[in-house]
């Protein structure tokens, strides 16, 4: 049996959306036994890049405005610049992410998709990573932002750039493995 088999996970991303930092994280929790679904602001595809240049384009599953996250076991958020600074200006996006803190569900994030943890309220006094130039934005929204190649705390897992998604894509399969951080992150805020 595999570690994630049953286990239903989401992909929040838009146009911009840094190619390896979807693609690797996906084929890494189904390969895990996942069943991972894309979820976008609109159906169709969005736009991957490979840093500046466009790279492969990715099929939809579901509209955010008809995604909830109780349907889900867990969030994952690609970086790229232009896709989580999309992302963080569209409340349904937003409130999607929250609803994964809310309901104490593990959520992974690399690169500049912190910014959508930050528009969403929940890294205050929590210890994570991102890319470096986001370290002002995330200290600003509260995190205790570090510089290292992976990051967890209660249930969430973040990681620089695409250089550390070995680390990353093992570590989110490994926290989804876990399911609920309910109990963790409640524990974690009353010692704040």
């Amino acid at each position: 049996m595999a570690q994630l088999d049953g286990k239903r996970i989401a992909f929040l991303a838009t146009d911009g959306v840094e190619q390896s930092e979807l693609a690797e994280p996906f084929a890494a929790v189904e390969r895990a036994g996942a069943k991972a679904e894309l979820v976008s602001l609109a159906h169709g595809r969005i736009q991957g890049m490979e840093h500046h240049d466009k790279g492969k384009t990715f099929e939809v599953d579901r509209v955010v405005e008809d995604a909830d996250a109780s349907d889900y076991d867990a969030l994952v958020l690609p970086g790229g610049v232009a896709n989580p600074d999309a992302l963080r200006t569209e409340r349904p996006a937003v409130e999607f992410v929250r609803a994964f803190f809310e309901q104490g569900k593990p959520v992974g994030a690399i690169c500049h998709a912190p910014w959508m943890l930050a528009e969403a309220g929940v890294v205050d006094g929590v210890r994570l990573t991102s890319w470096p130039s986001l370290e002002t934005d995330m200290r600003n929204a509260g995190a205790d932002w570090v510089d290292e190649e992976v990051v967890t705390d209660g249930g969430l897992v973040t990681s620089r750039k695409p250089d550390d998604l070995p680390a990353f894509c093992a570590k989110i399969v490994e926290e989804f493995a876990e399911g609920s951080h309910a109990a963790q992150r409640e524990r974690a805020a009353a010692s704040r």
